[in-house]
């Protein structure tokens, strides 16, 4: 038993969040104290990340409930006795590779009678997803979605009391929840989420379905989160949200994105800020004003492109055209000399010609992109694009695709180099994967670099001297001052 547990344990639950969620983390906690009583041991969990960073970071607020609750984290989830799933639903190959690691999860759990499984996250949010899990994976214990990940611990502990499977899916929401545990992957560097939901409806993109509507936090709790993590060591964060850009619409006050950075960049101990999403339509001059100001935030930014055919561009409803997203570029280059530009590209989005590819390549030229994350066109079931006429055969699809890639990593290539040869600020993060004599930093740009050191220099900053480039990433050595 622990005996740190409350002992003036309320009959009720408060109705005001997030003291009903700690009461639930109590709750929980007692009869996790029965369960671990009965197996003779403490019980594990394991959280499964799949997706994107929001995910992450959902995922680290989920550690944080079950570690207040007294669960310990196994690493390996076909040790652990308590798996969840955060899933992601972008692409419909995501739903896939959950069902297949379900099946063989179901097997383990047969062997472990203090087993559960949980699936929260995106895949969670659409109704078939839900009723195959109902009539095929009925050892699934917990399902809630996107909404009510704050109620983890609510829906845990009624879990715990019935004995039943519990599913609690909203279908939308505009409430925010302050304060909930958390757990962070990384001791110096945090993402904070800034916003939730996504307006924008591009027509190939199931996000705003399953994610809901846009609804931003307030500026005050954002800033009181940031100042807690600084006081915590943190001097990295990362601000997200689906289009950063767009953040403050829905405030009560409405607050711009940029005059909440110039809030955070006064917050002591904070050395480097970073953000993204950034949707072009919406990206401010005041914004590029602010970065081009800015000692703290970062010189990169994340601009997806999609399309350089303003004809497809018009297809996947991103308001925005090839001319347009260009002259942004064009201003964000003048106001921000060293920025690095990353990008995401689709190809084969239905109805391209070959003339609508050379229009992409053509701006893959003329912005000269640090990456470019590329993807073949997937068809999304429930987004407008999937039921478009004129879906681009396969075959000229992949030529297009690997057409594209080689554009971009000889471009790639040519401006990773050019830093060679100077000295940079890197922020630590870890010792070499392959090589233990050597740590591995992220600079202001978001490349990375390797050079000589050991593990007691993660999280702390160092100039180092940019001596080889090998692609994508510097071979570097300690500049001594």
């Amino acid at each position: 038993m622990n005996e740190n547990r409350i002992n003036a344990f309320m009959d009720e639950a408060p109705v005001q969040e997030p003291e009903r969620q700690y009461y639930y983390i109590e709750k929980a906690g007692r009869y996790l104290d029965k369960m671990c009583e009965a197996a003779g041991r403490p019980l594990t969990f394991c959280v499964t990340t799949f997706g994107c960073q929001m995910n992450a970071r959902d995922s680290e607020k989920l550690t944080g409930i079950l570690e207040r609750i007294g669960y310990v984290e196994e690493p390996e989830e076909e040790k652990a006795d308590f798996v969840i799933y955060n899933t992601c639903t972008v692409r419909e190959n995501a739903n896939q590779r959950v069902y297949g690691r379900l099946g063989q999860l179901g097997r383990i759990k047969k062997k472990n009678p203090h087993m559960m499984i949980a699936l929260c996250g995106c895949m969670m949010q659409e109704p078939e997803v839900v009723e195959k899990l109902k009539k095929s994976y009925h050892f699934v214990d917990l399902i809630f979605g996107t909404h009510n990940i704050y109620k983890f611990a609510e829906l845990l502990a009624t879990r715990m009391e019935s004995g039943r499977t519990v599913i609690d899916i909203w279908k939308d929401t505009d409430k925010i929840v302050e304060d909930l545990p958390s757990e962070r992957k990384y001791p110096f560097k945090s993402g904070v989420n800034i916003m939730f939901g996504c307006n924008n409806f591009c027509s190939y993109c199931i996000v705003p379905y399953v994610r809901g509507r846009e609804r931003s936090r307030e500026p005050e709790a954002i800033i009181r989160e940031i100042e807690r993590l600084a006081a915590d060591g943190v001097t990295e964060v990362m601000l997200l949200g689906q289009n950063v850009n767009s953040y403050g619409k829905t405030l009560e006050h409405p607050v711009t994105f940029a005059q909440l950075l110039r809030r955070i960049e006064k917050i002591d101990g904070i050395e480097r800020i970073r953000f993204m999403t950034s949707h072009p339509k919406d990206l401010s001059d005041e914004l590029i004003e602010v970065m081009a100001e800015s000692e703290k935030i970062c010189r990169h930014l994340h601009l997806p492109v999609q399309s350089g055919s303003t004809r497809i561009l018009e297809k996947m409803n991103r308001r925005y055209t090839k001319e347009g997203y260009l002259d942004l570029v064009g201003r964000i280059k003048k106001a921000v000399p060293d920025i690095s530009l990353t990008t995401d590209i689709i190809v084969g989005f239905p109805g391209e010609t070959e003339e609508d590819f050379q229009e992409t390549l053509d701006v893959v030229r003329k912005v000269r992109y640090d990456s470019a994350f590329t993807f073949i066109y997937s068809k999304r079931t429930g987004t407008p694009a999937a039921v478009m006429e004129d879906q681009v055969p396969d075959e000229i699809v992949k030529d297009r695709f690997n057409r594209l890639l080689s554009e971009v990593q000889e471009i790639s290539a040519e401006r990773c180099a050019v830093h060679t040869g100077t000295v940079q600020t890197a922020l630590v993060e870890s010792v070499n994967d392959h090589d233990e004599s050597l740590v591995t930093g992220r600079l202001s740009n978001n490349l990375l670099v390797h050079f000589p050191g050991d593990a007691s220099m993660i999280g702390k900053f160092f100039r180092v001297y940019l001596k080889e480039c090998r692609g994508f990433y510097y071979i570097g050595t300690l500049q001594k001052e």
